[in-house]
């Protein structure tokens, strides 16, 4: 036999293969296994397969055990306050208190800020109630949101329905005197110098856009222009009897 080339053993295969690999540059190693991740998605072997989501399980509600004279609902400043909720938060459901009035008002009256309001007796309920009606006694001016009022020149805490009732009348009282505020309440705009190009637009003039404003603006204009043209042409007639008269008076005057 001739000095033919021998095949390679499953050995020496795989020697020349690692060989050929690393003699390839990285570009080449990572076409190639990009091929081999794009065939295994073909496959359906590129990821893992999700486990299925377990349904969560509800959590048990837990339900505390309230005194026998636990209060539910305690009404303070005209208002109903949730009984459940700690005293500063519950509070602070009152229209016109804060949370930071809150705290002042309880500990004022000396009651936990985190005590539930229910719990508490019929008695500090009752100093709670004078103590919000005593607030301006007990607490810095900057923080009293009624200062110099308009009728008796004091510093007053206007809390619950009052609330309102002295925003109405304030809201009245400009529109009376006619100020800027009050005439821009009276139409319905903004009041506190917001943008009202995009926001806040009422009417039928919502969305406009430019193209119907520029077609409207064309079909005007060929309307005016139908209008002087046929003004032109009425004159025209107007004017045509007058010019036949008067043509046979010029043709006796050359005669003569």
């Amino acid at each position: 036999m001739g000095h033919g080339i021998q095949p390679l053993t499953s050995e020496e295969g795989v020697l020349a293969d690692k060989a050929k690999d690393d003699k390839a540059g990285p570009e080449e190693a990572a076409d190639e296994a990009g091929k081999k991740k794009k065939d295994d998605k073909a496959k359906g072997k590129g990821k893992d397969e999700k486990e299925e989501k377990k349904p969560k399980e509800a959590r048990p509600k837990v339900t505390k055990e309230h005194k026998p004279d636990f209060k539910f609902i305690v009404r303070l400043a005209e208002t109903d306050l949730n009984g459940e909720r700690a005293v500063q938060l519950a509070l602070s459901d009152i229209r016109g208190i804060g949370m930071r009035t809150a705290a002042l008002v309880a500990d004022h009256v000396g009651v936990p800020r985190k005590m539930l309001i229910g719990d508490l007796s019929d008695e500090q309920v009752e100093k709670l109630g004078t103590a919000l009606a005593a607030i301006p006694e007990y607490i810095p001016v900057w923080m009293l949101n009624r200062q110099n009022d308009i009728d008796s020149g004091a510093d007053v805490m206007v809390y619950g329905p009052e609330l309102g009732i002295n925003v109405r009348e304030d809201i009245n009282l400009m529109k009376k005197i006619r100020c800027y505020k009050g005439i821009r309440h009276e139409t319905g705009q903004k009041v506190r110098g917001q943008r009202t190009k995009s926001n806040g637009r009422t009417g039928l003039t919502v969305g406009v856009t430019k193209k119907a404003m520029q077609a409207a603006a064309a079909a005007a204009k060929s309307e005016e222009g139908g209008k002087k043209e046929k003004g032109g042409e009425k004159k025209a007639e107007a004017a045509a009897p007058a010019a036949a008269a008067a043509a046979p008076k010029k043709e006796e005057k050359k005669a003569a």
